[in-house]
């Protein structure tokens, strides 16, 4: 049963980084694993990073490349050859206690509010092979359309596109502050 919270989202901040990294690597393979190194460099080139809180406690995070960046990413690179502006999703990740309560929406529609206002499309990957059901049906669902697949080593991803500020998003979460 999916069940909305009261969801705030802010940006990140120095001292989330712990937890940030703590998520990210218990949702492998869905995302890729990083040290903290590797995350504090990501989110330091992010724009945004958004972090969702309930009850004061980190739940899950956003972050997004804008184009032009030094990113090694073979999916960025894929995107980057195609769109000339945009808010690349690197990755959306939610703690799994809190997986279908709609945190994922909420980071997403507060991403459309506080990219830059010049950037038409929001564009992710999600796994084909190892497959990410879930999350297939989770960007569906908010109006992402397959753009291409690539495959990299044993890896096949989905690349996907939504138009900045899709109206099929449901409003949901009075908490959220955008």
């Amino acid at each position: 049963m999916t069940t909305s919270l009261s969801v705030d989202i802010r940006p990140w901040t120095e001292g989330d980084l712990a937890t940030l990294l703590a998520m990210n690597n218990a949702s492998v393979p869905a995302v890729s694993g990083l040290n903290a190194s590797e995350l504090q460099r990501l989110l330091e080139q992010s724009s945004p990073t958004l972090v969702a809180v309930v009850n004061s406690q980190a739940v899950g995070f956003v972050e997004c490349l804008g184009p032009g960046l030094e990113y090694t990413s073979e999916n960025y690179r894929w995107f980057s050859a195609r769109y000339p502006s945009f808010a690349y999703v690197d990755r959306v990740v939610v703690a799994e206690h809190h997986r279908g309560q709609r945190v994922g929406q909420a980071l997403y529609e507060a991403l459309d509010h506080r990219a830059p206002a010049d950037v038409p499309v929001i564009l992710c990957e999600v796994n084909l092979d190892p497959p990410n059901p879930g999350s297939l049906r989770f960007h569906a669902r908010l109006g992402f359309e397959e753009v291409g697949r690539e495959v990299h080593g044993a890896k096949l991803v989905s690349l996907l596109a939504r138009q900045r500020g899709w109206q099929g998003v449901m409003r949901f979460h009075s908490g959220c502050q955008s």
